[in-house]
């Protein structure tokens, strides 16, 4: 049965689409079984996959609005291993609709209840906002993996982002767990990213991945081309960053189901005392010991 993650942050420009796609494919490449959940009504997963606006096309907005089987809507993502469920702008009147159904933030997990089955991984990008997408996301998810950009604002939204989870665990899934905290956008050349990965690293310890991703030219380009990094240029530092992180993830999985343990509820059940850190983190800033070696080496 497939582990499903919603890669979420509420704020925009850290890099969960680039994650969702990259990760996505870097799993695919690992002979994974993956489905990519487009979420987010700006489409943009599906365009980075080399999908291009198309009237015509099933998306998720026919299987949470108008009760389409999910089975009809996944498409061949053209890479092996690796299906898509599409976004389009419809997408945002589905937030709109939702309001007034049954069971509202439960329709993805019901949708795709019936294909759950058929992949290892199910990733979930969702859009930079807490509406209704993003709840059914959160809803449907076993684990969140949450994209961190290294700069110091982004440490100061790390508390109100866990506080949105707890939150989450204590109404509509108890069961959500955190996968991991993922560094984006690191930048070795500067004091800054590495502070801040020292910072996160220092607070929450083996929450935070090993993988960092780095600031890349190759990886800002592939979406223009319509493909994840691991197919524009293998061998630049993005898809070096994406493949560790695959590795990482499955990994994790394996460790799971072995032991049967859920290494990632360690972050989420710290709860309120892990949020006031971080808020510590983004008031006080520097002065954490430097747990950032593998941070750094990935850069």
């Amino acid at each position: 049965m497939a582990r499903i993650i919603a890669i979420a942050n509420q704020k925009g420009g850290v890099g969960k689409t680039t994650t969702a796609v990259n990760l996505a494919a870097s799993l695919a490449a690992s002979e994974q079984k993956t489905l990519i959940i487009d979420c987010d009504p700006q489409a943009n997963t599906t365009s980075s996959l080399g999908f291009s606006k198309d009237p015509a096309r099933r998306t998720l907005y026919q299987a949470l609005v108008l009760n389409e089987p999910i089975e009809r809507i996944a498409i061949d993502a053209k890479i092996d291993c690796l299906d898509l469920i599409p976004s389009d702008k419809n997408l945002v009147g589905a937030a709109v609709e939702l309001v007034s159904m049954e069971n509202r933030e439960y329709r993805l997990k019901e949708a795709i209840s019936s294909i759950r089955e058929k992949y290892s991984f199910v990733l979930i990008d969702c859009p930079p906002s807490l509406d209704l997408l993003t709840l059914n996301a959160l809803a449907a998810s076993d684990s969140v993996l949450v994209p961190i950009q290294c700069e110091y604002l982004a440490i100061e939204g790390v508390s109100e982002l866990l506080d949105t989870l707890m939150r989450i665990r204590h109404t509509i899934n108890p069961s959500l767990a955190i996968e991991g905290i993922l560094l984006t956008m690191y930048d070795d050349r500067t004091t800054l990213s590495k502070q801040v990965a020292a910072d996160l690293r220092s607070f929450f310890g083996s929450q935070v991945f090993e993988s960092v991703i780095p600031r890349n030219v190759r990886l800002a380009e592939a979406p223009s081309h319509g493909m994840p990094v691991i197919f524009y240029d293998i061998h630049s530092k993005g898809a070096e960053s994406y493949m560790q992180l695959a590795k990482e993830v499955i990994a994790n999985a394996q460790k799971r189901l072995g032991q049967g343990i859920e290494r990632p509820n360690q972050g989420a059940d710290q709860g309120t005392g892990v949020a006031a850190a971080a808020s510590a983190a983004g008031a006080g800033g520097g002065g954490s010991s430097s747990g950032s070696g593998p941070g750094t080496g990935s850069g």
